[in-house]
């Protein structure tokens, strides 16, 4: 596997933790609808949570969540929308971002919360 891989799959197990330790319940990681992937699926109380996940060694060339671009958001969208249509949930939703910096611990972990909004 190649290494920035093994980055982004550690980091997702460190958002993953963090949420967890936040009191969300994590309902799926990796979750796919064809090729449009969400990193992290969870729950705070009454609303669904969608996560992207960005981690970076640092942030030498720029902030971790500035690498969500306007294409990835329609995306995430996109498979947010086969997710609630498929799995017919009445939930509020939102979408979030986490970024993991570091290669080691400590890592910086940041969550943004309403990240950025559907207009569906």
């Amino acid at each position: 596997m190649a290494e920035h891989n093994l980055l982004g799959d550690k980091g997702e197990m460190l958002a993953g933790r963090f949420l967890l330790d936040k009191g969300y319940a994590v309902l799926h990681y990796n979750w796919r609808s064809g090729h449009k992937e969400i990193d992290i699926i969870a729950r705070q109380r009454d609303v669904l949570v969608f996560v992207e996940v960005k981690s970076r060694r640092s942030e030498e060339f720029g902030n971790a969540a500035d690498a969500v671009t306007p294409m990835k958001i329609e995306r995430l969208i996109t498979a947010a929308q086969s997710y609630i249509t498929r799995n017919r949930i009445d939930l509020k939703f939102r979408f979030d971002i986490i970024t993991v910096v570091g290669d080691c611990e400590p890592y910086r972990i940041e969550h943004i919360e309403d990240a950025f909004y559907s207009t569906w």
